[in-house]
């Protein structure tokens, strides 16, 4: 629960921007690459358009309530096709978009929340965001921020990619506290001291990259293999249930129904103290995104 009492969910599905794939194996793969390209511009574009809405109503079946998208991948017109597929009424989900880098230097950042809103079919979300803390701008960024949610376009704000100094300048613009922080966490970045600051200040963090984008140092670890055959569970589905059980939020991100179903089954079994103690101690502190202390905000 955040800490104006909406309740939010334990798992998010983050669709992204259509024909998105988060597979580096196939992303690295050039020959299936290119026949993914000449596949898609034979399909169609309206093709994939109903792929997309299709896999985003079943998600939402299944049980992901939490749904993030972003400015970022576009004006949220097929997600809001898919709400109306799924079936599933607006209030029973949990609906989150963020302002893309550009529109925090254009500072069209209620435009961007009008847009997007157009564009889910709703006259409000359940949390907005930013998407990073674009030096010289993320300040006036979030000032707009809380004067939107004051006038209740949205139930809850927050931030990503935030280290515990932006953080305490955005309460000292505004004396306004983030409700969450979406960051980079997994098992080889575990992040323990910005997710105890966060929880010092009453901040939800949420996980991004949740399995680590498959990385071999990861997924190919006896540890993990061995407490996912003894709870007769998937790799991934260990890693999603230790960040349950650290108390952060995953965010996956899959396109494919099965794997959707595998990374929501994960409230049937509960690891061990020492288990979670093994899996914390992979940490290595591998960042596989970016610093937001050091990157270049216009390539984002």
């Amino acid at each position: 629960m955040l800490v104006n009492g909406v309740e939010i969910p334990l798992i998010g599905n983050g669709p992204a921007s259509m024909g998105y794939t988060p597979n580096p194996h196939i992303v690295t793969n050039k020959i299936l690459h290119l026949s993914n390209r000449l596949y898609n511009r034979l399909l169609g574009n309206w093709r994939k358009e109903q792929e997309y809405i299709d896999t985003v109503a079943h998600s939402f079946q299944l049980g992901f309530s939490l749904l993030d998208y972003s400015a970022s991948y576009g004006n949220g017109e097929l997600i809001g096709k898919a709400i109306k597929k799924s079936g599933i009424d607006r209030r029973e989900l949990f609906l989150t978009t963020r302002v893309s880098n550009l529109q925090q230097r254009e500072g069209t950042i209620k435009e961007s929340l009008l847009q997007q809103l157009e564009g889910f079919g709703t006259d409000y979300v359940d949390l907005f965001m930013f998407h990073w803390p674009v030096t010289d701008y993320y300040l006036d960024t979030w000032k707009e921020m809380v004067n939107l949610y004051n006038a209740g376009y949205c139930r809850a704000i927050g931030v990503a990619n935030c280290h515990p100094h932006h953080i305490e300048q955005l309460v000292k613009a505004t004396g306004f506290v983030p409700m969450v922080n979406q960051v980079e966490i997994h098992p080889l970045f575990t992040q323990k001291e910005l997710i105890n600051y966060c929880r010092s200040k009453n901040i939800v963090v949420e996980g991004y990259t949740a399995i680590a984008r498959f990385d071999d140092r990861l997924m190919r670890l006896p540890l993990l293999y061995h407490i996912a055959r003894k709870y007769n569970k998937t790799v991934v589905q260990v890693i999603l249930r230790w960040h349950i059980q650290t108390g952060v939020i995953p965010i996956v991100r899959s396109m494919n129904k099965k794997r959707q179903l595998e990374n929501i089954s994960i409230f049937d079994f509960e690891l061990s103290t020492e288990e979670m103690n093994a899996i914390n101690g992979i940490n290595i502190n591998s960042r596989l995104r970016y610093d937001p202390d050091n990157c270049d905000f216009s390539i984002l």
